[in-house]
């Protein structure tokens, strides 16, 4: 009997490796439809748990830096990259990079912990001259739904992180771009049961704006448009030579929203 416990477990975590596996696999094939990263780009990528994402854009010949949130995590993570990477740490919410610093940036698992998620896309934004892309959880896939219930039951590992719908991330970065600019997408759409059976049904469904994956890719263009003083900074922005201060103003406007 305990020799078939314990080849149960094996065979569990055998599953859940390989689940794992194919729903990175999943994600990784929206972020590049999304994103389309291309040799030599200078990327940012924000979050805690960076390493097979940095791969991603690794094998694309992206010039690559890496942001977490405590030297804990940056020393974990140094061991698990390899070199030609750069890697800091700090707050999501206030990046020590210059304006248009990246031709990408890339956040994900990001917002989910922090203090003020859309100054971290305000941020990104600042610190980008191309595009920005938001990987984050959906708070109504099913995984999302499962998840809330665990925390209005008061299971711990919920309570410190948090999901959203695709239209409050679609707000707060609307304050800064265009909206009918952003794209996005989702997959991951049923319960894991599901692919313990066949995941052929999850290769069927269009993941371009789907709102039912419990991953959601969502991406658009950083474009500023300089305004006089009289002007407020209300559409898309497109920043041309000589605008260098405008992303300043919309960290000093979010920063006065605070108060």
């Amino acid at each position: 009997m305990a020799l078939g416990r314990e080849n149960t477990e094996l065979s569990a975590k055998q599953l859940n490796h390989t689940h794992g596996q194919y729903f990175f696999s999943r994600q990784k094939k929206l972020i590049l439809e999304l994103l389309s990263p291309c040799a030599g780009e200078k990327m940012l990528c924000i979050g805690d748990d960076l390493g097979d994402y940095l791969q991603i854009f690794q094998d694309k010949w992206c010039q690559l830096t890496g942001f977490v949130s405590s030297e804990e995590i940056l020393r974990a993570a140094r061991r698990q990259t390899g070199e030609g990477i750069e890697l800091y740490c700090g707050e999501f919410e206030d990046l020590p990079f210059s304006d248009d610093e990246f031709d990408v940036v890339f956040i994900i698992k990001a917002l989910e912990t922090a203090r003020s998620p859309q100054k971290v896309i305000a941020e990104a934004t600042r610190v980008c001259c191309g595009r920005v892309f938001i990987g984050f959880f959906n708070k109504y896939s099913f995984a999302g739904i499962h998840q809330n219930l665990k925390r209005m039951f008061g299971f711990p590992f919920a309570e410190n992180t948090r999901s959203f719908s695709i239209d409050e991330i679609k707000d707060m970065a609307g304050g800064l771009i265009d909206i009918p600019a952003i794209k996005w997408g989702s997959v991951i759409y049923f319960p894991t049961i599901i692919y313990n059976m066949a995941r052929d049904f999850e290769e069927l469904v269009p993941y371009m704006k789907n709102p039912l994956g419990s991953f959601v890719g969502l991406t658009f263009p950083v474009k500023y448009i300089y305004r006089t003083v009289q002007s407020p900074l209300v559409e898309s922005h497109q920043l041309k030579a000589g605008a260098r201060t405008i992303p300043e103003t919309v960290r000093s406007m979010l920063q006065n929203n605070d108060r």
